[in-house]
């Protein structure tokens, strides 16, 4: 009728040692003291000695007259531990771009184990020729975590949690082991625990669906936030509850006075209230200050973390920030497994909650026929609906370990090629009127990181539009959109077109409003028009009252991004600036044997 067992240790050799891992989640310790078996230790970073050369906003060289987005113009030797200066021919663009570029970044060369890394666990993107630049969507997998899981299934014999034969205690030991590993990850103290869920939109589902919102409460969120951090607010007004927005700046984020005002302005008298803070968002780029939680919890208020975006790439310490509840997909930190995320909350915060139902898994006694129930004694087991994901879960134990040995060295490697695609991109010229080719929408760091362990200000993610040479043809807007300059509205090329452009390079990168519609509508200056929409609108007429596809193009970097992304990337951009190459596309795109000038 229940769900009772237990989680003995078993006899057999530990998970640890039969993959060789370190479980102390220091992630400034040496990488080859936390690997994977498939991962032996690095040979030393290598020692600097370039000047600190200012990256210069020189015109793009001309593109080599057979170069082409889907083949590897560099020896393989430049993936590897090589000298800061490659000994390659200087006729070679690329080549010559790389050099500068460790010029204008010698830090870079501490990321240089990252490299080592692209050539063992991620040489697919090499092979296939894919420029994978969507980490914001979705991480690439490592090669040797599916080898190691792929080996463990091999061998192991797994059942179902839900009772206490051989097989399922074996997958109890290894849901807890990765509980305790999530855990230790995110420094948790004690008194937190971890409720495996689909993914953070189940998670936050589960605490909206759950809070005690009532007639004289509130849920305060961002206005830049995903819709799985809006959608809490339907649960909130069906309930009586008011629902408040801190507005976004034209950049993303939020002006932390002014959410501070409005925190204080709807505090909580006599009763709860839950704010929810995006740490980092998947469109503007912008990361919100942790401190914030504190404050709002100084206020009474209870206090949720969408660490989607934020946990792949930063160090978030629950021991310094004790957010309430926090929600994460693994698949966005390490890629592998997919369908697996978590509610990291703390056990205090779960007893306040009341669950709508009970389903199996969560319950110890359900009367039948009648009313009465007993939910699961153990607190994270009243939340877990159904069976857990216990199959992969050893996999989400040994991603955090993966990620764990590189996460030092990341946000150093994401400044430098964020920096240089920024600079890159900006001074992109048409070659007929000599105006830019892209507008870049997204907040941009305010600082270049100089050393490993350093923490950005922002993501990596760039959200931006590609303009015309010259005005678009009169088919493609019907409305012009007031809140932009109409010199500029005349001249976005549609996204669509873009996105095709990149499929035929081998460019993976996302176009739209990522599913954050109000960090959308600051970047692109239309929230007059989203405060007039109507019940029952669609995504069409959304777009005639704009006058355009809605949404942005968003380049975004991650674990396994290189020099050879960003330059590409910028190739890319630099054949929409060709007059010439530009037409041609345009042309295959609308299908017509006489295109219309873009």
């Amino acid at each position: 009728m229940g769900n009772k067992h237990s989680s003995p240790v078993l006899p057999n050799q530990s998970r640890d040692q039969r993959i060789g891992v370190n479980t102390n989640y220091d992630h400034s310790a040496p990488v080859s003291h936390i690997s994977l078996r498939y991962h032996k230790s690095q040979a030393p970073l290598l020692k600097s000695t370039s000047s600190h050369d200012t990256l210069l906003c020189e015109k793009p060289p001309a593109l080599p007259h057979n170069y082409h987005p889907n083949v590897t113009h560099l020896p393989l030797t430049l993936t590897t531990y090589t000298p800061l200066t490659p000994s390659i021919s200087r006729q070679d663009a690329e080549a010559r771009a790389y050099s500068a570029f460790l010029k204008s970044f010698p830090e870079y060369q501490s990321t240089w184990i990252l490299d080592t890394l692209r050539r063992t666990d991620f040489a697919r993107l090499d092979r296939t020729g894919e420029t994978y630049v969507d980490y914001m969507g979705g991480a690439q997998h490592p090669e040797s975590l599916v080898r190691v899981h792929s080996a463990f299934l091999t061998e192991s014999v797994m059942g179902n949690t839900h009772s206490v034969s051989n097989s399922s205690k074996l997958s109890s030991r290894y849901a807890d082991e990765a509980r305790d590993a999530v855990l230790s990850f995110f420094r948790a103290p004690p008194g937190y625990t971890v409720v495996f869920t689909a993914n953070a939109t189940a998670a936050l589902k589960l605490v909206g669906e759950a809070y005690p919102f009532k007639f004289n409460n509130g849920y305060i969120l961002g206005a830049d936030s995903h819709n799985s951090v809006h959608g809490i607010r339907e649960y909130a007004s069906r309930r009586g509850a008011e629902v408040h927005y801190i507005p976004s700046t034209s950049t993303g984020g939020f002006v932390l006075s002014t959410a501070k005002d409005i925190l204080s302005q709807h505090r909580p008298q006599n009763t709860s209230s839950l704010f929810a803070l995006t740490g980092l968002s998947n469109i503007t780029n912008a990361k919100n200050p942790l401190s914030i939680i504190g404050f709002a919890s100084s206020l009474g208020y209870h206090t949720l973390l969408d660490a989607a975006a934020l946990a792949p790439s930063s160090v978030i310490s629950l021991s310094e920030t004790p957010v309430d509840a926090m929600v994460v997909s693994f698949y966005k930190m390490f890629g592998y497994p997919t369908g697996v995320g978590a509610l990291i909350v703390k056990e205090s915060f779960l007893e306040i909650l009341e669950r709508p139902w009970f389903a199996g898994g969560t319950v110890d006694v359900v009367q039948v026929p009648g009313s009465i129930f007993t939910r699961a004694s153990v607190l994270h087991e009243q939340f877990e609906d159904g069976t857990i994901n216990f199959m992969t879960l050893p996999a989400v134990t040994d991603g955090l370990r993966f990620l764990s040995a590189y996460l030092p060295f990341l946000p150093l490697r994401l400044s430098c090629l964020t920096h240089y695609l920024v600079v890159s991109l900006s001074c992109l010229r048409h070659d007929s009127t000599g105006t830019p080719v892209v507008n870049i929408l997204s907040k941009l760091p305010s600082r270049r990181l100089e050393s490993a362990g350093e923490q950005s200000d922002s993501g990596s993610t760039i959200s931006l539009i590609f303009l015309s040479a010259s005005q678009l043809p009169l088919f493609y807007y019907r409305h012009l959109n007031e809140t932009l300059d109409c010199s500029l509205q005349e001249r976005l090329i549609p996204n669509s077109f873009i996105e095709h452009v990149a499929v035929s390079r081998n460019i993976s990168l996302r176009t739209g409003c990522m599913c954050n519609p109000g960090g959308a509508a600051s970047l692109l200056g239309i929230q007059d028009q989203m405060e007039r929409l109507y019940p029952g609108v669609t995504l069409k007429d959304f777009e005639r009252v704009v006058g355009r596809e809605l949404g942005v193009v968003r380049i975004s970097l991650g674990l396994a991004s290189n020099f050879q992304d960003v330059w590409n990337v910028v190739m890319f951009a630099s054949s929409l600036a060709d007059s010439r190459t530009r037409q041609a596309l345009w042309d295959t795109w609308t299908n017509v044997p006489i295109g219309q000038a873009v």
